[in-house]
Parts: structure tokens; sequence; C-alpha cells
């Protein structure tokens, strides 16, 4: 629900946005001399950069949003500095400065915001615990928000496994959201078969995110096709399930909050043993006083992408749709884990935030 509200903004903002920026274009100097030539022309002339951006829509609508409205917000920055400037200095406006200042900032921050959502950084965090956690420590790789197709194709996935794979991980856990609806079948088989060819000693885990068994019905397969993938590649699928692995440690894998029958966290954690270590799978970061008060000990989520589009994620957080954006946290005796996912969902940009993967060492005091 938070992100639809946020993309219906969004589109009002874009539609602003173009009505701004088509006004910002017709102040430069050689558009307003052209118009006084030939009107039809100069129209043309001001319309030709929304062209070049109406490409974005190769990918998807929301890029072509995503771009008008930052470029929106850059321009109106630019135009009230420049007119406090020139209050100040006493000065008429001349030259549309404004307007090149804030076309070069958007391509720069939203080039920079590209790179971030197509490069997969590692990222590493570490712990400790008293608990028995089946030897001196325990390698923990979280993947989530994979959204197959939007920046990741099954074939880049799987070069993304092989690094992985090079982690040398005890345990994988996927965090959900690995698939949407715009994903497509050939890449979600690569994409499965590279997490069974991944090296471990105690498995690849599974969750469902909000996004993985389809909203709409548009995609090539159906959510029984990913699982029956999946099985067929040796992942182990949890839905509100606890396993004990290596009669060592437990993990924990809960249905979305989406789902109506959701099992509640104390449930699912009190048939386990207090002295063995608890790492709980939770697609959405936003059970946190209920698994803290349960006696998990690492609670691992995605979800929010980091915040993906900056400020979507502080939204996110300021009206409680989640406990946490990005990073880690700790309440009482539980640790927390929200990483910013491997990808994103239909936005190939990610500003204020990067793709990831995480790796989680687990060290006995």
């Amino acid at each position: 629900m938070m992100w639809i509200i946020i993309l219906v903004l969004v589109l009002i903002a874009a539609i602003g946005g173009l009505i701004y920026l088509i006004r910002g274009f017709r102040r430069f100097s050689f558009i307003k001399e052209l118009g006084n030539r030939s009107k039809p022309l100069s129209w043309a002339v001001t319309l030709l950069p929304f062209a070049g951006i109406a490409c974005f829509a190769f990918i998807n609508v929301w890029s072509v949003m995503i771009v008008l409205i930052h470029l929106f917000f850059f321009w109106l920055a630019a135009d009230l500095i420049g007119k406090l400037i020139r209050r100040c200095l006493k000065k008429e406006r001349r030259r549309n400065i404004e307007g090149c200042i804030a076309i070069v900032f958007t391509a720069a921050y939203l080039g920079i915001g590209w790179y971030m959502a197509h490069h997969v950084f590692r990222t590493e965090y570490s712990f400790t615990t008293s608990k028995d956690i089946g030897g001196d420590s325990l390698r923990i790789v979280e993947i989530a928000d994979l959204h197959l197709g939007i920046t990741l194709d099954g074939d880049q996935f799987e070069e993304q496994c092989r690094r992985i794979d090079s982690e040398s991980p005890d345990v994988v856990i996927v965090a959900g959201d690995f698939v949407d609806d715009e994903s497509e079948k050939d890449d979600m088989i690569t994409a499965c078969s590279a997490l069974g060819n991944i090296d471990t000693d105690y498995g690849v885990y599974f969750i469902f995110g909000n996004h993985d068994k389809g909203y709409y019905n548009s995609r090539d397969f159906s959510a029984d096709d990913l699982r029956a993938e999946l099985e067929k590649n040796g992942v182990i699928i949890l839905e509100d399930e606890c396993v004990l692995v290596n009669d060592s440690f437990y993990i924990i894998g809960r249905q979305d909050k989406s789902e109506d029958e959701r099992a509640p966290m104390s449930e699912l954690i009190k048939d386990t043993d207090d002295s063995k270590y608890v790492i709980v799978a939770d697609h959405q970061p936003n059970d946190y006083a209920n698994e803290a008060d349960a006696g998990a000990d690492l609670v691992l989520s995605g979800h929010t992408h980091g915040g993906h589009v900056f400020p979507a994620g502080q939204i996110g957080l300021l009206i409680g749709a989640n406990d946490r954006i990005y990073g880690t946290e700790t309440r009482g005796s539980t640790d927390f884990v929200v990483t910013s996912g491997i990808s994103g969902w239909a936005i190939p940009f990610k500003t204020g935030t990067f793709s990831e993967y995480v790796v989680i060492d687990i060290k006995k005091e």
C-alpha cells in the first residue's frame, strides 16, 4: 500500500513537473529567438529533450517519471536559489543559467543512481553469540529483492551467485521478492538454477516476499512454477516454518506480512531450544517488537530497498510502514539486519542507497 501511495504521488508530481519544465525550457534565449522566426520549430526544439526522456519508456513508465520528477525538483531548487541571489544582487535574469545547472546536475545525479542500482556491492556485518551455532563461526549470505529483470536478468544474477559462492557461505538466505510481475520465466529458471549451484554447508533457504506470488497474473509463470524450480534446485522454502539445522541452530522462515494467515512470531519460536541460535527471515521489517520479545537472535529482512529513491524510505519510516529502512539495529538480545537488496522494483536508479548482497559472520564468544 505504501508503494501504491508513493507511485500515485509520483504520477501527480510528474505531470505538474512536466508543465513547469516546458516553461523552463522555453526560457532559453536560443529557443526564444527561434520562436521569433518559427513558432512550430521552437516548440519542436523545446519538446526534443522530452523525447529523449521518453526513451526511458523502453524500460518502463516509472523510469520516465523518475527522470522528470528529479529534473523538475532540481530545476525548481535552482530557480529559487537563482531568484534569491538576483534579489540580493539587485540584478535581472539575463540567461537561463538555472536551467543549465539543473540539467547537468540531474544527469550526474541519476547517472550515479543508475550505477548504484546496477552495480552490486558487498556489505559485511559481524555479530557474536554464546549460543550453539555448530562451531566457532557461522557465515550467512543474505539476498533480497532481486525483482528479477529490472537490473539483473537470469544470466547476470548467475554471475552474482558465483561471487556469493566465492564467499564460502555456510548458509544462504533469500529474504523475499526474488521475482515480480515483470519477471520472465526463462530468467526465473536460470536464476533458480544459479541458487542451486551455490556451494554451502547447510543449504539455501527461501521465503516469499509480497511480489513473489504475483499481483496481476501478467507474467508467463505462476507461483507454483517458481516453487517447483526452487525445489528442483534444492532450495528449501520456508512458509511459517522453523527448521533445526545440523542440530545446531534454527532458521525460521516467515510468510510475508501481506498473507492473511501469517503465524505470530511467538508461535513459530515456542518449541525452540534456548541454547541454540535462532535466525529469522522476515521479508518486511515491521514486526521488530514481537520478534525481539519472542527471543530471536538474528532477524533478516529486505523489502525497503534501502529507500530506493530518496526520500521514499524516510517517508515509509515516518508513516510507520517499516521499523527500519536499512542497516543494523539491536533490540534487547535481538540483532536486526535490513538489506537494500541486490536490485529493486520497477525503478532502475538507486539514490541515497545501493544494490548489495550481505555477508554476516556469527562468531562464538
